[in-house]
């Protein structure tokens, strides 16, 4: 019997983050089998929905906490992100009630179980986010520059400044590094503006389209994620995805997509490391081919067919064991 699904996203597609990513693919996955919407929020005046799923703890509490008010008997899923485990749900109170008030949670990487409370644990399950593959760029000739970018609105979360500064840095005469975000912190912005006008090394791309941004990435040497936090970055599966190998900081969440034994992370903040990386991954062949092994090793975990099945075996589960309801023509 078909259900209605509501998926709680703070994110819009217009901000075109990885949290909108999520939602998008979370609701086309689930569309065949129940019906999904996606919405801001939720609250008491809204039809109620047999099962809700909200992204980040601490911008979806209002919505979490109605339908858990209104509705104790059905469903709910928490999805957290990176600012929920490595920020918010140990300083923030509304935070923190969500993830008591979700019947399930979910993490995009299992690092991230050890951060929360033991006994929320066994509500817990790690899906691993998807992309579709893309066909690896293969150049007809040697390219001018060999591109490392990266991806991210520019926020202080992402911590772009360690890229700007590392483009300073880096020494291969080819090396080009390439920035891919709109700047959510103004002052961000602007020194990304200078960057670019004082080092030709350095270009700020802006904001892309999700589809044109994968087409750049696929056509890079490697990709650079310098985040301090991340709940699981969709970003390093887009890269896996393609075949482009990730420099990663060594945080929580990165390791948790990458593995522990990954060969190309870098202490979060050091941009004379990322440098020392980026060169690295030019000059030795042996070091770039061992990242790439490694970035496929992980591209199964990765694949849209098995988010699939894990998102919607947890979905089935929940509707089993919630009390019976119907998609009547009030809930629509």
């Amino acid at each position: 019997m078909r259900k209605r699904i509501l998926i709680v996203s703070p994110a819009t597609a217009r901000d075109n983050n990885g949290n909108w990513q999520t939602a998008s693919r979370w609701a086309r996955f689930l569309r065949d089998l129940h019906a999904v919407d996606v919405a801001a929020g939720w609250a008491l005046q809204d039809p109620a929905p047999d099962l809700m799923i909200a992204l980040h703890a601490r911008r979806s509490a209002a919505a979490l906490a109605a339908f858990r008010a209104a509705h104790p008997e059905r469903p709910s899923v928490l999805v957290l992100t990176g600012t929920d485990l490595y920020r918010d749900i140990a300083t923030d109170p509304h935070a923190r009630a969500s993830i008591e008030h979700a019947t399930a949670l979910v993490l995009l990487q299992p690092a991230g179980l050890a951060l929360l409370p033991g006994a929320l644990r066994s509500k817990a399950r790690v899906i691993y986010q998807s992309a579709p593959s893309l066909r690896p760029w293969r150049p007809a000739r040697a390219p001018r520059y060999r591109d490392v970018c990266m991806v991210g609105h520019l926020r202080e979360e992402k911590d772009p400044l360690c890229f700007i500064h590392a483009a300073g840095l880096v020494t291969h005469p080819a090396a080009r590094l390439l920035h891919i975000g709109g700047a959510l912190d103004p002052a961000l912005g602007a020194a990304a503006r200078r960057a670019q006008a004082e080092n030709p090394r350095y270009r700020w791309l802006g904001a892309l389209s999700h589809a044109d941004a994968r087409q750049r990435l696929k056509r890079c040497h490697a990709m650079a994620i310098t985040s301090r936090m991340e709940g699981g970055a969709n970003v390093i599966i887009e890269a896996v995805t393609c075949g482009v190998p990730v420099l990663a900081s060594s945080i929580s969440g990165n390791r948790g997509m990458l593995g522990e034994d990954y060969a190309g992370y870098f202490a979060a903040g050091d941009a004379a490391a990322l440098a020392r990386l980026v060169d690295r991954s030019m000059t030795d062949a042996g070091f770039a081919a061992l990242l790439r092994r490694q970035c496929a090793a992980r591209a199964p975990l990765f694949a849209p067919g098995a988010e699939k099945a894990a998102l919607r075996d947890m979905v089935d589960n929940l509707f089993l064991r919630a009390p019976r309801t119907t998609l009547d023509t009030e809930s629509r």
